[in-house]
């Protein structure tokens, strides 16, 4: 089978976004190459990563970020250009706010399945405090106190390997009980509520607005085995649910968090924790304001790279 694989320009801030588009349209691959995730990887205290690498990699921050997805050939002539629209659209809906860069793309065709070694060999095991994230075609041999969160080969909408998550990921493991119900909104993969069960909780209720995140989320559930503790619902947000969670985790963007505020009083407990991640320094101050107004009262922050992620707690 020959495929298409498009490739855009952008840049750190807006990959996660391109990546999730490209997701809306294929289940043959999606990947985002960043100069910064090498240079941040490289100087971490985890050196399981590397091998050799050239040196000059390290050398300055990355100007952009290339993000990749493959198309059937057969399907390419409309599938792409509906990629391309979405994000122009998401680029004028943000009006400024995330730098997108230049937004070039380029198309090249590809034979079989060759690409497919190529992309799974980008991931490796990703250790987030006692949460290690594998890939499910690697054999991995947990330690004593770690938990393993499998992602399938289609991981779309979150691998733990963005800030975003991997802080969503750490901040649980403060506050998880065997008594926990955990809310995970905008779920994607599922990595968040299904790294919540994996850490004791005694359920996780997951939504996401589209439907092959929700696919997703369902299958590594099972490939996790923890459905039994898993809902996966196909939702807006927390519209026309009325759960309760003592923890509630959403890592969306900072416009579509503070949408959500209104829904807290109903959907957190008295006393529950909100972790809020996927935040840019400008939509920082418009995100505590909005939770502010609702009762919530921040506990702490943290920033990595480019982005930040709360704790809040209600006020007493």
């Amino acid at each position: 089978m020959k495929y298409i694989e498009l490739t855009v320009h952008t840049t750190t801030e807006a990959s996660e976004i391109l990546a999730d588009i490209m997701w809306n349209y294929t289940d043959f691959g999606v990947t985002i190459c960043d100069k910064n995730d090498i240079i941040a990887l490289q100087q971490s205290k985890d050196t399981t990563y590397w091998d050799y690498m050239d040196d000059e990699l390290t050398q300055g921050k990355g100007e952009e970020a290339l993000v990749k997805c493959y198309i059937a050939e057969t399907e390419a002539d409309v599938t792409i250009p509906a990629i391309l629209a979405d994000i122009q659209n998401a680029k004028e809906l943000g009006d400024g706010a995330l730098p997108f860069g230049s937004l070039e793309d380029t198309k090249r065709q590809v034979d079989g399945d060759d690409w497919v070694d190529v992309w799974k060999k980008h991931f490796r095991p990703i250790h987030l405090g006692k949460i290690v994230v594998v890939p499910e075609w690697i054999d991995y041999a947990p330690q004593a106190d770690e938990h393993v969160v499998l992602l399938d080969s289609n991981m779309a909408f979150g691998t733990g390997e963005h800030e975003t998550t991997s802080m969503c990921v750490e901040w649980l493991q403060n506050f998880i009980t065997d008594e926990t119900v955990c809310i995970d909104v905008g779920c994607g993969s599922g990595i968040l509520g299904i790294s919540a069960v994996k850490l004791g909780a005694k359920k996780a209720y997951l939504t996401d607005i589209d439907p092959i995140a929700v696919e997703s989320a369902t299958h590594n559930a099972t490939l996790n085995t923890v459905a039994e503790k898993v809902v996966v619902a196909h939702s807006n947000l927390l519209e026309n649910t009325h759960i309760q969670g003592d923890i509630m985790v959403a890592n969306i963007t900072g416009e579509v968090l503070k949408m959500l505020a209104p829904s807290i009083p109903k959907n957190l407990k008295a006393g529950g924790v909100l972790i809020l991640s996927g935040i840019i320094e400008s939509r920082l101050e418009l995100v505590k304001e909005a939770y502010a107004k609702v009762g919530m009262q921040v506990i702490n922050e943290r920033r990595k790279g480019e982005w930040f992620s709360l704790v809040l707690a209600h006020k007493k």
